[in-house]
């Protein structure tokens, strides 16, 4: 009977394997079928002009760090639960990323990671991914907002009080935080969660900081190359400003990763409209960033997950 059981949770995990790889891949195929801006005539013009040769190699070396970096920070932060090496890191990662794709904000990422680690850690897992996350959302509304700011000065994008109104809003909700940092609920407080922060060593905290700032220019900058690939003429300074602001208001919004490139692209639309931007321009920059940071790691993460195997449980 055991034999049986063991042989049907095999054939169900095979066949879940096989629905989320073909799900993603569906996905894929769907929409980049029913893409209009995807002109592979001009992207061939592009790609053919040999004085883009240069930017093109830098494209791809940024579309590599920018998922690396990733890899490096998991790695950095999942070695306080046991070290990992970085071709498990990306091993994980990816899968992760594959997993995720269906489940609001990359949800399924924290249980695609914690699916490599025994089932005790499941909680620190969650958590340190919350960190390597939090890290990167940090640095988004930071520079989102500065950037905003900036741009705001050049190009009336939304009016000034509004600007005033989310500084408020965001210097009411610290202070409310802080202040009832101690608040318990379930036996859980903010005061829980810095005192689990403390926990982690400061050499820890500097590498993902670090990290994840190198991640934050890759992201950005394959942006502005293939803005000015397609003879986008702003300067580099508003051109990192408006990046930055799309950036934020992309994130701060819930979706689902399999949306994000409309996400992304509707609001970079509404941003580079006011800039003077052609449409056709900023939704083909929108498709191929999704292509490159989503479709392609999403590509290797499915063999990962294709090929991963439960742990056999000890007696």
């Amino acid at each position: 009977m055991k034999f049986l059981s063991d042989k049907a949770k095999q054939y169900l995990v095979l066949l879940i394997k096989i629905l989320v790889v073909c799900s993603a891949f569906y996905y894929i195929y769907s929409q980049l079928s029913n893409d209009k801006t995807l002109d592979f005539e001009a992207l061939l013009q592009v790609a053919s002009n040999q004085e883009n040769y240069f930017s093109i190699f830098l494209l791809l070396c940024l579309t590599f760090s920018n998922r690396f970096i990733e890899i490096l920070k998991w790695q950095n932060l999942s070695s306080l639960i046991r070290p990992i090496s970085i071709g498990q890191a990306t091993k994980q990662v990816l899968s992760a990323l594959t997993l995720g794709i269906f489940t609001p904000n990359g949800i399924g990422e924290y249980a695609g990671k914690a699916l490599y680690f025994d089932k005790k850690d499941t909680s620190k897992v969650i958590f340190l991914n919350m960190v390597c996350n939090g890290v990167q959302v940090i640095y988004a509304i930071i520079f989102g907002l500065m950037g905003l700011s900036i741009l705001n000065q050049f190009h009336q994008i939304i009016p000034n009080r509004y600007l005033l109104i989310t500084y408020g809003v965001i210097a009411v909700v610290l202070t409310l935080l802080f202040s009832i940092r101690h608040f318990t609920i379930k036996g859980y407080s903010l005061q829980t969660v810095l005192n689990l922060l403390n926990e982690i060593p400061k050499h820890k905290h500097r590498k993902n900081l670090l990290l994840a700032f190198l991640r934050y220019v890759s992201f950005t900058h394959q942006y502005v190359i293939l803005y000015y690939l397609f003879k986008v003429d702003i300067p580099y300074f508003q051109l990192l400003c408006a990046i930055s602001a799309i950036y934020l208001i992309a994130s701060s919004l819930p979706n689902f990763q399999f949306l994000e490139f409309a996400v992304k692209g509707s609001i970079a639309m509404f941003i580079f409209t006011a800039l003077g931007v052609n449409q056709w321009i900023v939704a083909l920059v929108a498709t191929l960033i999704w292509l490159l940071n989503i479709v392609l790691p999403i590509s290797i993460g499915s063999y990962f997950v294709l090929t991963f195997r439960i742990k056999s449980k000890k007696t």
